[in-house]
């Protein structure tokens, strides 16, 4: 049996209270791309509602530490954050950062020890614009190229897609490659990939900015799209 496992990394630009006074001057960064994935929490939560046999979502900013980093990545802290000394740091980690993780790994984990596959969706958003170029897709499927079963699933995905709104730009691995660092890069080393399908799914922030015109409509595009990769994909 497949499970289905729904993460946002990036949900909320939420601020810890012991960090507020730190992040007053910066209330611009927070309400913008880089303070959370504009959009990118209400779609998890739909899928969640209507698929996820597991999920979670971040409750702090990426700004003050970046779920979907490494350890070793120079992003897994802003530069406000790098400034403070290493027990404030800890603090941040072991409250926030490893208890998300660890979650999902175990979860993950417990389902494939009870013999069931798990297809685990990451869900993000982009920007429309970043450093005066702007970003030539409405989605952005995310998978490890040499992991055929990620492969296969994302390219049913993009008919799935594009039989419900033609129109729409799909591109693979856009606007970031899916082997890059993430949590998804992270599980795919502890998981066989026979077991495990680890996705990031990246929608273009111009349909949250915009709501009043796309939100429904693109939300209602990933859930019955989304639906029909599942009922077709072979595992």
């Amino acid at each position: 049996m497949i499970k289905l496992v729904i993460t946002c990394e990036h949900a909320t630009n939420a601020i810890p209270y012991f960090l507020l006074d730190l992040f007053a001057p910066y209330q611009m960064d927070l309400v913008a791309h880089q303070g959370y994935d504009i959009g990118a929490l209400s779609i998890a939560k739909a899928i969640a509602i209507n698929f996820a046999d597991f999920y979670i979502f971040a409750e702090y900013s990426r700004l003050v530490v970046d779920l979907n980093r490494s350890l070793h990545h120079p992003k897994l802290f802003s530069p406000l954050i790098k400034a403070l000394n290493k027990q404030i740091k800890d603090e941040i980690l072991q409250s926030y950062y490893f208890p998300y993780r660890k979650k999902v790994e175990e979860e993950i984990e417990n389902m494939i020890s009870e013999g069931h596959k798990v297809i685990h969706l990451s869900m993000h958003s982009f920007t429309p614009v970043l450093n005066d170029r702007v970003r030539d897709a409405d989605f952005g499927l995310l998978y490890d190229p040499r992991r055929k079963y990620e492969n296969k699933f994302c390219r049913l995905w993009k008919k799935d897609i594009k039989k419900i709104a033609s129109n729409l730009k799909v591109r693979m691995n856009y606007p970031y490659q899916g082997k890059s660092d993430a949590l998804v890069t992270y599980l795919r080393k502890q998981f066989k990939a026979d077991c495990y399908i680890g996705i990031e799914l990246e929608v273009n922030q111009k349909f949250f900015l915009r709501p009043e015109t796309f939100e429904g409509d693109i939300s209602a595009c990933i859930l019955n799209s989304f639906k029909a990769t599942l009922h077709d994909f072979a595992f």
